[in-house]
């Protein structure tokens, strides 16, 4: 009954149309609460759905869960894209929201949502013919390829269910509604939970899938996602539009997205790409290296939620105030929010740290797997404050509708300083010279991003009208 009522309430919270609060106005830091902590809500079911599918996975044995390891770089490139996408679309609607121009935002809504479907879409089609060359280059074997693919499969057919949430949930909070996209992350990530169990162990009437029924899951879950943001978007905040625009106002709609959406997705992509670096030079040490990483890393996420949620919240600031031309705020956003990345990152750190043993016994009997993740969360989430620096001003950047110095800041962490800096690691020191990369990387890219706000231009790109065709 009181499970009843808690949900009850939470869907009048969403039913519950209020006027959404100006983030041009009010105490920075309690705007980025408002909006970082449902997401971190939200970001925290996924997570904890991930992590709890990563363990009943690891009860297969090392070969499924290596062979997942390797699919995890593939759907984070499907996500990194998804928000790309979504990234372009918000910064158009944030910082129309902060110059008071309202009629262009359920347009450009449809616009970007259609455009994100269609290059989802696209995506997800070469990615369906050609992900097996893609893991074998990484370095899987043979041995994991049947379980490779019969996970990548489903989770490519399943995949634009993954775009559309996304999207809008980017959307609703650049115009400063963070409720929706956290209760529809909650509710998602709870069916994957449910449906986990029964989908890989064959438990009562369904099959034992085992892989493909944890990819499976995640595709239900996302399917369900779906239905209640589309219902919201449509029926409740009408932002989505259902007539097709003249072919010239799509073309301006949808480049005003890329202009910004290219570069980030360009960003976004270069995460999935450095994870395929760095789970390629595991590679060279087993299998098992390979599990163990993917274990401290689901880990890891789960641990730097907030700091997602930190650079998913400072970008409907910055846009807004960016867009009305109160420059000190967006300095201002930039300040709490690396101040609040420092604070989270050494808090984190510590703690895993010290439960770094407990965590690796957990997940696995395989020796080696137990010494890569020990090893992985007792020293990489230390400095797991620099990455949140680095994501969260690259995010500030691209609502200001300046994509250029995250995609440089991205690039110059993923491919110079872990690219280059894991191999070198990894040849002289094996597993540990792979980890202290990672970590080196953390604290120089953090530091040359603080370095970089302190310097940077805070005018907004304003939005550019298109022009009228004449008669």
């Amino acid at each position: 009954m009181d499970e009843f009522c808690i949900a009850r309430s939470m869907t009048n919270a969403i039913k519950a149309k209020q006027p959404r609060p100006k983030l041009t106005e009010g105490p920075v830091l309690g705007h980025l609460l408002r909006l970082g902590i449902p997401m971190s809500i939200g970001i925290f079911a996924v997570m904890s759905a991930s992590v709890i599918d990563t363990f009943y996975v690891s009860r297969l044995g090392t070969v499924p869960l290596a062979a997942v390891s390797f699919c995890v770089p593939l759907l984070f490139a499907l996500q990194s894209l998804s928000i790309g996408l979504g990234a372009g679309a918000a910064s158009v609607v944030a910082r129309a929201a902060g110059e008071g121009d309202h009629d262009r935002l359920s347009r450009q809504t449809t616009d970007s949502v259609l455009l994100a479907l269609l290059i989802v879409a696209a995506v997800a089609v070469i990615g369906y013919l050609t992900f097996e060359d893609i893991v074998r280059f990484a370095g899987a074997s043979d041995e994991l390829m049947p379980d490779i693919r019969a996970y990548m499969q489903i989770s490519f057919i399943g995949s634009v269910f993954i775009v559309a949430p996304m999207v809008a949930g980017n959307i609703l909070r650049a115009l400063g509604d963070a409720r929706v996209a956290g209760f529809t992350m909650v509710v998602g990530a709870i069916i994957n939970l449910i449906l986990d169990p029964f989908l890989i162990f064959g438990i009562g009437p369904f099959p034992r899938m085992e892989v493909a029924g944890a990819a499976l899951a995640t595709v239900l879950s996302n399917a369900f996602a779906v239905l209640i943001m589309g219902w919201y978007m449509v029926r409740r905040e009408r932002l989505i539009v259902l007539k097709i625009p003249p072919w010239d106002e799509l073309m301006h709609s949808w480049w005003a997205v890329l202009r910004v959406g290219l570069p980030a997705t360009a960003t976004n992509v270069a995460n999935p790409i450095t994870l395929f670096i760095v789970t390629a030079a595991f590679a060279t040490f087993g299998d098992g290296a390979v599990a163990g990483f993917g274990v401290a890393g689901r880990i890891e996420f789960l641990f730097a939620i907030p700091l997602l949620a930190l650079s998913a919240s400072i970008g409907p600031i910055t846009g807004q105030n960016g867009g009305a031309g109160l420059h000190e705020r967006v300095k201002e956003a930039f300040r709490t929010s690396f101040m609040v990345a420092a604070i989270w990152g050494m808090g984190t750190g510590i703690v895993l740290f010290f439960l770094s043993g407990i965590v690796a016994r957990l997940f696995s009997d395989d020796p080696s797997v137990q010494y890569v993740t020990q090893l992985h969360l007792s020293i990489i989430p230390i400095t797991a404050m620099g990455y949140g620096i680095v994501i969260t001003a690259s995010a500030g950047f691209n609502a200001l509708g300046r994509p250029l110095p995250g995609m440089i800041m991205t690039f110059g962490r993923s491919f110079i300083l872990i690219g280059i800096g894991v191999w070198i690691g990894g040849h002289y020191l094996g597993v540990l010279g792979i980890i202290i990369a990672l970590a080196l990387a953390n604290i120089i890219s953090g530091a040359l991003a603080l370095i970089w706000v302190r310097g940077a231009n805070m005018t907004a790109k304003q939005n550019r009208k298109r022009k009228p065709v004449n008669p």
